[in-house]
């Protein structure tokens, strides 16, 4: 839609068609075959005129090219003052600037990347800093130490995450870690996080003891029936006639 704005008193020369053809000479010197159509044109004040073009530019959707003309009224001369592409209201944008160490997420380190803590790293302190009665131990050969700050939101992620009680096994799970020979409790067993050693579960994985999954050490073997009896190598399969047994 072609908008045309004359709130302010401006000189007719900068609506004429002249100041028009002027413009887009002006602009497709600069953009070529990547100026689109007549947008409009608004006046800033007596004297000057901007006129506006689409942007076919690759990439620049919602951008517009803006043609800034200028004239002293009553002269009966127009200028060129300014060829630009500018953002439109409904423009493409770049995302807003983020610093690199806000932008990192978790996942994002591969093989022969190099991620150091920040220089004000709340997850480190000096030794000295630490208090004890958290019930963790520490890597006692490193240079600082994990802060109590860096324990709590570790703990957070583990419990609010896959392996934690809110997970989708840990809801359909009738049996927790808390019980399973697989489950190694963390230092402490009242710190109620371990590592789980089964292979076909979540090995190696840092799980929360009211964690759950169907491959717990005490899962018991269901059964087709009493008619096969438990334990079994039989099974069972559905005929017409009813219930068959194949050995």
């Amino acid at each position: 839609m072609v908008q045309v704005s004359k709130k302010i008193k401006a000189d007719p020369i900068l609506f004429s068609a002249q100041a028009k053809d002027m413009a887009r000479a002006a602009v497709e010197e600069v953009g070529d075959d990547e100026v689109g159509e007549f947008l409009g044109i608004a006046t800033q004040d007596e004297g000057v005129g901007v006129y506006r073009f689409g942007s076919r530019v690759p990439g620049y959707r919602g951008w517009e090219w803006v043609v800034v003309l200028v004239t002293v009224p009553g002269s009966g001369v127009l200028t060129i003052n300014e060829v630009s592409l500018q953002a439109g209201e409904q423009a493409s944008l770049a995302p807003e600037w983020v610093p690199y160490e806000d932008r990192v997420q978790p996942g994002d380190l591969g093989p022969g990347d190099t991620l150091p803590p920040r220089r004000d790293d709340e997850r480190l302190i000096a030794w000295a800093q630490l208090q004890d009665g958290d019930g963790f131990l520490r890597n006692p050969r490193a240079g600082n130490t994990l802060s109590h700050v860096g324990l709590k939101q570790a703990q957070r992620r583990w419990r609010e995450g896959d392996y934690g009680p809110r997970s989708e096994f840990a809801k359909k799970a009738e049996l927790q870690c808390e019980t399973c020979a697989f489950y190694l409790p963390v230092d402490d067993v009242d710190n109620r996080i371990g590592i789980c050693t089964n292979e076909y579960s979540a090995d190696g994985r840092v799980v929360q003891e009211d964690y759950g999954c169907g491959a717990h050490s005490a899962t018991v073997e269901e059964s087709i029936g009493e008619e096969l009896g438990e334990g079994t190598s039989n099974y069972g399969v559905y005929v017409d006639g009813g219930l068959s047994r194949f050995e």
